[in-house]
């Protein structure tokens, strides 16, 4: 192995070591998170779900059943204006929470691209130095090869 792969291999074992220790964009992120922001992706996760739909479909099938058919006491009568009321309640605090998500969201797609971008530059610049150095050791080579070939052609030796 001769001292050039070594070197390689050294500066590749460090570059190793160096994005083990860095945090990811993510990480980064996310521990900026306030309770609030956590919060509210979780509103936003749960709302967003079949799991919830499903959850609130049963919930509002038993809510008209037992006040379509209970014996003693109707709570919410027909049109159910109470269950309206609920439900407009719902909205008017889950819309500006799922925004407030989607709005988090967006910054982080935006954080990450910034940080492909960034890596794609640096491998650009990593790429191009490696064919360089590649291309200077095939200069090399050549020009090792031709001074054999011209060492050795007949009648020109030294």
């Amino acid at each position: 192995m001769n001292l050039n792969a070594v070197k390689l291999k050294a500066v590749i074992r460090h570059k190793q070591t160096e994005m083990e220790n860095q945090k990811t964009w993510h990480q980064q992120h996310h521990e900026t998170l306030t309770i609030g922001n956590h919060i509210a992706d979780s509103v936003a996760k749960g709302m967003g779900s079949w799991k919830f739909i499903i959850i609130q479909t049963i919930l509002v099938i038993l809510w008209m059943s037992m006040n379509l058919i209970g014996f003693i006491y109707h709570w919410d009568v027909y049109p159910f204006i109470l269950l309206n009321l609920l439900f407009s309640t719902q909205a008017a605090y889950a819309a500006p929470i799922i925004m407030m998500s989607q709005n988090r969201q967006n910054e982080r797609d935006r954080v990450q691209a910034l940080a492909d971008y960034k890596t794609n530059a640096e491998a650009k610049l990593e790429i191009e130095a490696l064919a360089k150095k590649l291309n200077s050791i095939e200069v090399e080579k050549l020009d090792k090869i031709i001074r054999m070939l011209e060492e050795t052609k007949p009648g020109q030796g030294k």
